[in-house]
């Protein structure tokens, strides 16, 4: 069962090490194959670990006597892997047609772009099968600094401020974190995640405040990564810089490592009951409500369409921030729920967005008129998956928000109990507002379009960017229609976080 464990964490680094210090391949489809066959084994060994993993630990190395770093995935973190590796491959093996040129040629560190990205897949799987915070915080800082040469890949002065600003929030955010981790080990004598928390009640008696100080600096630091105001200013900078795989990644997967890391430190050290009904609670219900609307206010007025989606992202995000900070059992389901969701929308979208650009060159939104005559499966898929966003039945997107809505209504937060439903409902519409008009023009270009046909538009088969693209469509449709199985699985978890005294 230990090899059942690692392999999906070590298999993916060291393929990534191999393609970065192996001599550049004569052969281009040499680099992709290998690649592919990566990223297939590695999805492979991953669905056999989730699988066959049944609570087991393995044991890495030591820190301290007392400070283990160790692996043992519970339902949680196997759910978030799930979500993981299937956005990995299928945005992998779009980046295959993307990084080709269409003009001849390389493209520039191509294999240095599959390297780092199969090294971050492992350091992510690490990240979910984390046992305690230590190890979670080991693996975030690596996930950091591996996934940093993946928005700084053109090498562009653009590129190069991003990547420096990306690092800068992020570490300043994992320090904060760092901070929380000397109080919890300080007051609960132990860093496994427990669901209910870990703090010794004995020991909190008189040291209240400094604990949640202690919790809402963590909360914030954990915040930077999903991009929560006022430290989220990284996403729309990295974006549109990085290319169209890596800014699916960021926002599909990425930012979730720091939801994952809140829900750890809220529900598995702090312990819901601990922070429910304090100053805590409202600052942080406070702040992911003002970001769902600065989000996509900024989204709706922005005109390039990858830096509209990042700031889509920043709005999304706070969405299952908003979800956790209820602290309810509905608001909580509904929450992990928009996990699931938004990485399948939102790391399709920005795969549409690079088939287009990668094709056409055209980075605006208001430049799209049209493109559903050239490209029209990407533009149906474009379609449903702003509905999805938006929140439109029967979608997943709808089926999340229902939950977050219905916790909001059922939670005793005073004001925030209808405050958040009206932000959200908000949010959606401003959602159609910066997404359903680029379709509308995608499709009814008005009369002084020109189209001309040639040979690629003719094709009815399926292109290699495209299927990537339809699979995540008819994931993210087909969570709308049958949620039952997920909404199963993640009433387990749900029901399991707020359980006291019960470790993972």
């Amino acid at each position: 069962m230990i090899y059942t464990m690692i392999f999906p964490i070590l298999f993916p680094i060291i393929a990534g090490l191999f393609l970065l210090v192996m001599k550049e391949p004569e052969n281009r489809k040499i680099l992709t194959g290998m690649t592919g066959a990566a990223l297939l084994i590695s999805g492979g060994s991953m669905v056999y670990a989730l699988l066959r993993i049944r609570g087991e630990a393995v044991i890495l190395f030591h820190l301290t006597s007392t400070l283990p770093i160790y692996l043992k995935p519970d339902e949680l973190g196997l759910l978030f892997a799930a979500v993981v590796t299937i956005v990995w491959v299928l945005a992998g093996f779009f980046s295959f047609s993307y990084m080709r040129p269409h003009k001849g040629g390389r493209e520039k560190g191509e294999k240095r772009f599959y390297g780092f990205y199969l090294m971050v897949f492992g350091i992510l799987t690490g990240l979910n099968f984390a046992g305690n915070l230590i190890t979670f915080y080991l693996f975030y800082e690596l996930m950091t600094l591996l996934s940093m040469p993946l928005v700084i890949h053109t090498k562009s002065r653009e590129a190069i401020m991003a990547a420096f600003k990306y690092m800068f929030y992020s570490f300043s955010g994992a320090y904060m974190a760092l901070f929380g981790l000397y109080f919890l080990y300080r007051f609960g004598n132990t860093l496994t995640f427990t669901a209910g928390g870990v703090l010794d009640q004995s020991m909190v008696a008189g040291n209240e405040g400094l604990l949640l100080m202690t919790a809402f600096i963590m909360i914030i630091g954990f915040g930077v990564k999903a991009g929560m105001f006022p430290l989220h200013a990284w996403l729309p900078t990295a974006h549109p810089v990085a290319p169209a795989p890596a800014s699916a990644l960021l926002s599909a997967v990425i930012v979730k490592g720091g939801v994952l890391g809140i829900i750890r430190v809220v529900y598995y050290m702090f312990g819901a009951d601990f922070i429910r009904g304090t100053w805590v609670q409202t600052a942080w219900l406070t702040l992911t409500l003002v970001t769902i609307f600065m989000g996509s206010m900024l989204a709706y007025r922005e005109k390039v369409l990858k830096k509209r989606l990042a700031y889509s992202t920043v709005s999304q995000v706070s969405y299952i921030l908003f979800g956790l900070a209820l602290l309810e059992p509905a608001a909580l389901e509904g929450g992990i729920l928009h996990v699931v969701c938004h990485a399948f929308i939102k790391c399709a979208l920005f795969l549409i967005a690079g088939a287009v650009i990668h094709k056409t060159g055209r980075e605006r939104a208001d430049e799209w008129t049209g493109i559903g005559k050239e490209m029209p499966v990407t533009m149906w898929c474009f379609v449903f998956l702003s509905l999805a966003l938006t929140g439109i039945p029967p979608t997943g997107g709808f089926i999340s928000k229902w939950y977050l809505i219905l916790g909001a209504l059922h939670s005793e937060t005073g004001i925030f109990s209808w405050l958040g439903p009206v932000v959200l409902l908000v949010s959606a519409l401003l959602t159609a507002g910066y997404l359903l008009p680029i379709a509308m023009k995608g499709f009814f270009p008005g009369e002084d379009y020109k189209y001309e046909k040639n040979a690629e538009n003719r094709r009815k088969k399926l292109s290699a960017e495209e299927i990537p693209i339809v699979v995540l469509t008819v994931l993210a449709v087909g969570l709308g229609i049958w949620p039952n199985p997920l909404i199963k699985y993640i009433l387990g978890i749900v029901s399991f976080v707020l359980q006291e005294g019960v470790g993972i």
